[in-house]
């Protein structure tokens, strides 16, 4: 009786017995019926339909897994208790620091900076105190959150967004909620008062206010972008492209120290025809800029500007919105202007006078005639009356004073030539004394200046060192040598004493 229930057990484990040929039969009609949708699609242990389409070595459960199994795709999923698990999207590390509790005096462990249990004094990201928290015990600093391990997926690892609060977005989107909110409050208060003073119609506050609402429901569709044109009708984009007897920019002239064509942005601001001697009214193109500043664009600019300015003061104008309303107030703000000059220049001559400066002849009849006196050939030549001019400076000049007969004297003293410059014709003397400022002691600061001169020019590593040479103290003769070659800057005849 065992051995027969041993061997029983053993045939349950073999592969399952072969099918007759009419059980074969009938498996295999079954399995067309359902390929044509006659017979309903097998259905697996979990109760899901399983493709007829599906060949059986993928539906079938293999016979030395589990023989008594039912045809199931399980095994062709994802198996979950396998799958790896990862953090979810709302999970992410608290920020901050633990607000519940707060220490009082230091714990054994603890940073020795600041006192905080959840890192330590090499990790510490606060200022290092002097005497740290370990020793005086105050100022202990709150605890970090301890910080979960997040597992992240391969998406999760590069999500942008990952850890991000909506709650931020939330406060933009109440703040601009407030403001506009506001914005209505305020109009409707303001037609409320000029409806109260009789200065608004009701019909007229009730057309402003319909397209105030119509302001708002604006759609990009109808808005010609530049360069193409939309068609929120058919949904096609058309092209303006250029007219092919248009001349590009960059051949009209091809110089190429011409002016310059930016390739990405199309634009030549400069004219191109700069170069050839023509002017910008005999050319068909003169440059952007040439376009940009000329017609009614300056009058445009000086009007925007104008806008802006208003609106910085309190008026409510602006140029696209109300372009009547801006350019009466921009006429209106120059008359005034105008009166406000006059106004101010007939006060100042009525306090100070000089009225009588003002009826002056034309600045054309006084430059028109002059009294210098010219000849003239009988030929058209000038004869006398066209000599230079000599420069005049802010010295006086050709006075002769001390007793001098000439513009330039010259002096010798002991053997030295000099000349007499401005600081001596004002009656300054130079004095010397008997024995002093010989000839040699020029000649030596002269040689000298030269050798300084020479020294400066090499480089500071061929230079010969210095420290050798004997140091005492200039003489008189040097000192008085020294003076007298010293330039000074204030002496006007400063600049020619090198030439």
């Amino acid at each position: 009786m065992t051995e027969q229930s041993n061997t029983e057990g053993m045939v349950g484990l073999d592969e399952p017995k072969k099918m007759t040929r009419e059980d074969w039969r009938k498996k295999k009609e079954l399995e067309e019926q359902r390929k044509l949708g006659n017979a309903p699609a097998e259905v697996d242990e979990e109760g899901k339909d399983i493709n007829p389409h599906i060949p059986q070595y993928i539906s079938s459960v293999p016979w030395y897994v589990d023989p008594s199994k039912r045809p199931t795709l399980k095994h062709q999923r994802p198996q979950t208790e396998e799958a790896p698990q990862y953090s979810a999207i709302g999970e992410w590390y608290k920020r901050g620091v633990q607000e519940n509790e707060v220490a009082t005096k230091y714990r054994k462990g603890g940073c020795e900076n600041c006192g905080a249990m959840t890192h330590k004094k090499k990790d510490c990201l606060e200022r290092p105190r002097k005497v740290g928290a370990k020793f005086t015990g105050r100022a202990i600093a709150a605890d970090e959150h301890s910080q979960i391990l997040l597992s992240l997926d391969y998406d999760g690892k590069r999500d942008r967004w990952n850890g991000y609060d909506p709650e931020e977005h939330q406060r933009i989107v109440e703040e601009y909620a407030k403001v506009d909110l506001a914005k209505r409050t305020l109009k409707a208060q303001k037609l409320q008062d000029e409806l109260a003073s009789g200065k608004l119609d009701q019909s007229v506050s009730e057309r402003e206010h319909d397209s105030e609402d119509e302001d708002e429901d604006k759609y990009a569709d109808d808005i010609d972008m530049p360069g193409q044109n939309f068609d929120s009708k058919r949904r096609i984009t058309v092209r303006n492209l250029r007219i092919r007897e248009d001349t590009a920019k960059y051949l009209r002239n091809l110089d190429p120290n011409s002016a310059y064509y930016d390739p990405k942005t199309r634009a030549m601001r400069e004219n191109p025809y700069s170069n050839t001697g023509m002017n910008d009214d005999e050319v068909g193109y003169a440059g952007d800029n040439f376009v940009r500043y000329s017609g009614d664009t300056i009058t445009m600019a000086q009007t925007q500007m104008f806008a802006w300015e208003a609106y910085e003061r309190g008026s409510e104008v602006h140029l696209q919105a109300d372009p009547t309303k801006l350019e009466l107030l921009h006429r209106s703000f120059k008359v005034k202007k105008e009166d406000f000059k006059e106004m101010q220049r007939e006060g100042i001559l009525e306090k100070y006078g000089g009225s009588e400066h003002l009826d002056a002849p034309p600045r054309e009849l006084l430059l028109a005639q002059t009294e210098d006196y010219l000849e003239y050939s009988r030929h058209g030549a000038v004869l006398k009356g066209l000599e230079k001019a000599v420069a005049r400076s802010k010295y006086e000049e050709d006075v002769l004073i001390n007793n001098h007969t000439k513009k330039k004297e010259k002096l010798k003293t002991v053997g030295i030539s000099l000349f007499c410059t401005g600081m001596m014709a004002l009656g300054c003397y130079v004095v010397f004394k008997f024995g002093v400022c010989p000839l040699q002691a020029l000649e030596a600061e002269d040689r000298r200046v030269k050798h300084v001169e020479s020294m400066m020019q090499l480089d500071e590593r061929k230079r010969p060192y210095s420290s050798l040479q004997e140091v005492k103290a200039p003489t008189e003769e040097e000192m008085e040598a020294f003076r007298i070659k010293r330039p000074r800057p204030d002496d006007p005849m400063a600049s020619f004493l090198g030439q």
